[in-house]
């Protein structure tokens, strides 16, 4: 039997520790974890935890032994079945013999220092995976917690959403001795309760929360996207705003106790703080090892309904909708048709960036955020990008509008997975070649005029992309007078789209 016992935020050990302790033959944990186990027997192994590789190993070779020399105890931050080790120990060694010793996790103990509940919140780990991920969900969602690894801290997250209007929340040294109040909203926090972060150890992961500042009005707010550089365009995120659930309550609180990761260094003399910054602010300092949550909040979003079901809300129950749930002009809307299969074709998700290139009223854009990613419309015109904005807020859903030119604009962007064209006129071959040079998964095309097909197919073609179409036609029931119904044609779209081929390493699985 493997003993887990999770540590929470806090050193010394929990009590249940001391009896498992007692009978260790073999105890695996990280330095400061070890430091404060006093009870483990003399005799008994240690194993500090770095890679988790070497520790598995360590721990298979010792239940090969005898049972009388004891049982094997692994000591880990938080809550170790949360983005833990408990998930390497079932795959390695099997559920069955585990016995798992929860702690609390450090997300759950940052959100309750700022008094907020984290049923609705969505949990991202940065550790060791790329942080667009965590960035694009911070984008999309308003109550992010982001378990945050070497190169992923809250200065990374902070840069990457400099222009979201988000402000972040930085824990650091949760459960350390610390001083009561709040700190001003510059400085550096951090905290060195997190769990693993990532699914394969138990190393220095930490947990990042964004907020946005605050809501200006009920209708749009600074944006959960990015923003282009100076000179190529503007860009503003549109949600549909709510009264401010956190205000001046993000500031900095203190707690007891802190237990850093195994594989993170002690941080002696650190004291617990957490901060509300903006992203600017986080992206300027220099945190140091000891963060351990970032939370990422939208300050006019973070008290929703009870909830049944935990996480991040469940999709829409329908989408592909009718023109006449957006505001457009002179029909200049993608209709649903040629939306509903755009969609199929994009597949846009949760932790996903989706570009709406030709946006109009932004309908493609809304949908894709209706479906859970973040997303940039590029729209050339000023009303369409008031339209978008206006249609953002109508559906409650995050939507960067970015006002300038395709191809032009698209350069000081992130890069895409899915992208949708829906106009460019002349300059479409320019645009589609951009923008499949750049999507990470698709580029879907759709164009009424069958002239400008094979310049998109070849475009695609040439950019590596696997290229497919179709032409839509379809046909609406239209009442006539005297109660019966006739079929009226709507106008033919041509939708194209190119597939990249999936790579030999796509990095590490969400």
């Amino acid at each position: 039997m493997i003993t887990v016992v999770g540590t929470g935020t806090g050193v010394p050990l929990p009590p249940d520790a001391g009896a498992a302790l007692a009978g260790a033959g073999l105890v695996v944990g990280g330095r400061r974890h070890l430091a404060a186990a006093t009870t483990i027997p003399d005799t008994a192994e240690r194993v500090v935890l770095g890679p988790l590789a070497p520790a598995l190993d360590a721990i298979e070779q010792f239940l090969e032994k005898p049972a009388e020399r004891g049982r094997v105890v692994v000591l880990a931050s938080g809550d170790p079945g949360f983005f833990g080790i408990v998930r390497a120990l079932a795959e390695r060694f099997g559920a069955e013999r585990l016995d798992v010793h929860p702690g609390v996790s450090s997300v759950a103990t940052a959100f309750a220092r700022l008094g907020l509940t984290w049923d609705d919140a969505v949990v991202v780990s940065a550790h060791g995976r790329d942080l667009r991920t965590a960035v694009n969900v911070c984008r999309a969602h308003p109550k992010v917690a982001v378990l945050t690894g070497p190169g992923s801290g809250p200065a990374e997250l902070g840069a990457a959403l400099r222009s979201s209007g988000r402000v972040l929340v930085v824990a650091s040294a949760l459960g350390a001795g610390a001083d009561s109040g709040a700190d001003s909203g510059t400085g550096a926090s951090t905290s060195s309760g997190s769990e693993v972060a990532s699914d394969s150890g138990m190393g220095s992961g930490s947990v990042a929360a964004s907020a946005s500042a605050s809501a200006s009005n009920a209708g749009a707010t600074s944006g959960t996207g990015s923003t282009p550089g100076s000179g190529t365009g503007s860009a503003s995120t549109s949600n549909a705003g709510s009264p401010s659930g956190i205000g001046s309550g993000a500031g900095t609180r203190s707690g007891t106790g802190t237990a850093p990761n195994s594989g993170s260094v002690t941080h002696s003399g650190e004291r617990e703080r957490v901060e509300r910054v903006t992203p600017a602010e986080a992206a300027a300092r220099d945190w140091g090892p000891a963060v351990s949550v970032v939370l990422c909040l939208d300050e006019a979003r973070v008290l929703s309904p009870v909830r049944t079901v935990a996480g991040p809300p469940s999709g829409p129950a329908q989408w592909a909708l009718e023109e006449g749930e957006f505001t457009h002009r002179d029909s200049m809307i993608t209709k649903f048709e040629v939306r509903a299969l755009a969609l199929a074709r994009l597949g846009p998700g949760l932790g996903e960036h989706v570009w709406d290139i030709g946006a109009g009223s932004g309908s493609v854009a809304v949908e894709c955020a209706r479906l859970g990613a973040a997303v940039t419309a590029v729209e050339k015109t000023l009303d369409g990008v008031e339209r978008v904005r206006a249609n953002a807020a109508a559906h409650g859903v995050y939507v960067t509008a970015v006002h300038g030119a395709a191809p032009t604009v698209l350069s000081d962007l992130p890069d895409p997975d899915a992208v949708f064209i829906g106009g460019g006129g002349r300059e479409l071959p320019a645009i589609v070649t951009a923008c499949a040079r750049r999507a990470r998964r698709s580029v879907v095309v759709a164009m009424a005029a069958l002239d400008r097909v094979p310049a998109v197919r070849d475009a695609l073609v040439a950019a590596g992309l696997d290229c497919d179409g179709v032409l839509l036609q379809s046909s609406r029931l239209a009442p006539l007078p005297g109660d019966v119904t006739r079929l009226a044609a709507t106008n033919p779209v041509f939708l194209l789209w190119g597939v990249r081929p999936p790579a030999r390493d796509e990095g590490v699985a969400q």
